[in-house]
């Protein structure tokens, strides 16, 4: 049976819900906290804790090292946004799975947190990187949560990173709700994905009914002569021989 659509306008305040969050603990951080080590608040021990950093690349620190590198990553965070949040309108249309909806949301709320950063934070927060040729969509994403479990060089057989000194990633609730979301869809997609197909194939099987229904009807029997007003039907006249 084909789900009914879905309003999604709830899934789109709950965007906007973990926006706010994480705006407001970036702000919190950058107002009331000293950048590095000397500035880091241990939450749970030594590998739990607030650790605020700058960071001018994408989730995780990772970065384009290329002169014009961040403004790409900046109007890439600006397409994907357009693309999921229309993306997830359709969806919600088809009757999509509450989970799928829910779990879109969250990269929708991720992709829009950072991009907040890139956009603003450089003219707001004056952070944009030295030498940047506009403080606009050139803002370092701020970050701040630090599982610190394990930290040194990496071995050096390693490919590509070996020889290199290595820690846990820093990153923010926004790159948080893209991990999670992710995860999400990834650990259920043959939950979510399945039932858009079967719904598209239901879809198709009614339409394909309609146009038979609507096909004119052939090969039907000519109707008998009628004779005269009485719409009785024509005795054939008796011949000479049947006399």
């Amino acid at each position: 049976m084909t789900e009914s659509p879905k309003n999604p306008l709830r899934y789109f305040l709950f965007a906007l819900l973990l926006i706010a969050i994480d705006q407001t603990s970036k702000l919190l951080v950058h107002q009331y906290m000293t950048q590095g080590f000397a500035g880091q608040i241990r939450l749970i021990g030594d590998w739990f804790k607030l650790y605020y950093v700058t960071n001018p690349g994408m989730a995780f620190g990772m970065q384009i090292e290329h002169e014009y590198g961040k403004l790409f990553l900046t109007v890439f965070r600006l397409g994907a946004m357009v693309f999921i949040g229309v993306y997830m309108y359709r969806l919600a249309q088809k009757g999509a799975s509450s989970g799928l909806l829910w779990a879109m949301s969250m990269i929708l709320a991720g992709a829009i947190g950072n991009l907040v950063d890139s956009i603003f934070y450089g003219v707001l927060l004056n952070n944009a990187p030295f030498g940047s040729p506009s403080p606009w969509f050139h803002g370092q994403v701020i970050d701040m949560v630090f599982v610190d479990f394990w930290e040194g060089f990496i071995p050096d057989w390693v490919p590509v990173w070996g020889g290199q000194y290595y820690t846990t990633p820093i990153f923010n609730i926004a790159d948080a709700c893209i991990f999670i979301g992710v995860c999400i869809i990834l650990a259920f997609q043959g939950t979510f994905f399945p039932r858009l197909h079967e719904q598209e194939e239901e879809e198709a099987d009614e339409t394909d009914k309609e146009s038979v229904a609507e096909l004119p009807e052939i090969n039907q029997p000519a109707p008998e002569p009628l004779d005269g007003a009485l719409g009785e039907p024509t005795e054939p006249k008796p011949t000479q021989q049947d006399l």
